[in-house]
């Protein structure tokens, strides 16, 4: 029977109490701290400002830690996914999201981290803003690396390398960057069957949904009060 754990509080501060190897999959998505390709773009905005439409008519809360410059967002990110690579058992899995801007610096900071990065999974999205004079900005990215050499025998999938969903619209998004529920059930695979899934930037616990219909356990954190207050009523439903 699958389990789940919520923790709210700092992302490293939390992952540095687990114990070594005691997860099967690493799968989260930080927050990207771009939003701008200048400084005053990533940092004079909010989160909200960086990733909702002017016209959206939700008001779903913002989040903090979205206003590193590049080179502080690499240091930082190393320092989380070097404790997730702790946490992960060997062979074990790590996917991690990002977009255009910061692909290089969480490629960076994942290898620095010790993973062995494998590929890079483009996510398209139907619904996605355009670009008056140049391409629709319709991708963002998922990372693939794993602790280690691949564990085929424990997990043999093989998986797409390209996923095409849109984010949830209207009354089905309860966070401004959720990922598709439909998304995330197609990629918890890479998780071991009846593992345990870690991800230290919980948001709505679109990863811990899918991890826990797809019978695996999750292990969670979230930094805002008001956020994890949503990831645990969804968590508690996919439970029941």
């Amino acid at each position: 029977m699958p389990t789940w754990t919520l923790h709210r509080g700092d992302a490293y501060t939390l992952l540095r109490t687990l114990p070594d190897e005691s997860v099967s999959a690493t799968i989260t998505d930080p927050p990207y701290n771009s939003g701008g390709t200048a400084t005053t773009a990533r940092t004079g905005n909010t989160a909200r400002g960086k990733y909702v439409s002017g016209d959206a008519q939700h008001d779903l809360p913002d989040f903090d830690g979205d206003q590193r410059d590049q080179r502080s967002y690499t240091v930082w990110l190393t320092l989380i996914l070097t404790e997730c690579y702790r946490a992960t058992m060997r062979g074990g899995p790590l996917l991690v999201f990002t977009d255009f801007r910061q692909l290089p610096a969480t490629s960076d900071a994942l290898q620095a981290a010790g993973w062995t990065w494998r590929g890079i999974v483009p996510w398209h999205k139907p619904i996605a803003r355009p670009v008056k004079g140049g391409f629709r900005r319709a991708c963002e990215y998922v990372l693939w690396a794993t602790k280690g050499p691949v564990h085929a025998a424990r997990n043999p999938v093989c998986l797409p390398g390209l996923y095409s969903a849109s984010q949830p619209r209207g009354r089905n998004r309860v966070h401004i960057t959720q990922k598709p529920d439909q998304l995330m059930a197609e990629l918890v695979k890479i998780c071991a069957p009846a593992g345990t899934v870690l991800d230290p930037f919980t948001g709505s616990a679109s990863t811990g949904v899918a991890a826990l219909a797809s019978g695996r356990s999750f292990i969670g954190i979230e930094q805002s009060q008001e956020i994890a207050a949503t990831a645990r009523t969804r968590l508690e439903q996919a439970a029941s």
